[in-house]
């Protein structure tokens, strides 16, 4: 599987982005899906992840009423979209998929490139 996330930006404190994160390659829609973030100077953090059939989403705290992450098994893309974004959101945000249901753990077998958010206060 190949992924391809995109989307990232400049925003102000309190405004949104979409990100997308493409795939390519071995069955998407069996994959568990989800996206990490790394800040500056910090280590790889869980964001959100989805289930691959009942499209079960899981959150970390830090996002939980402010991000949605879904997915579109047709367009084999992967979405998560931000609102009232807040400056300690400024990461790399990764997509990652596996076969296995890993949720927050950051064993995904198949990661992106990443895409830059940066919330300006």
């Amino acid at each position: 599987v190949q992924l391809q996330a995109s989307g990232g930006g400049l925003v102000q404190a309190g405004g949104s982005l979409r990100l997308s994160c493409a795939a390519s390659g071995r069955t998407f829609s069996s994959y568990f899906m989800a996206w990490f973030r790394q800040a500056p100077e910090k280590g790889r953090e869980f964001v959100a992840a989805i289930n691959w059939s009942t499209f079960k989403p899981y959150y970390a705290d830090s996002v939980k009423a402010r991000f949605t992450i879904s997915r579109d098994n047709a367009k084999n893309t992967l979405f998560l979209e931000m609102d009232s974004l807040k400056p300690e959101d400024t990461a790399v945000y990764y997509c990652a998929a596996d076969p296995s249901t890993r949720i927050s753990i950051p064993q995904y077998a198949y990661w992106g490139q990443g895409t830059l958010v940066t919330v300006s206060s």
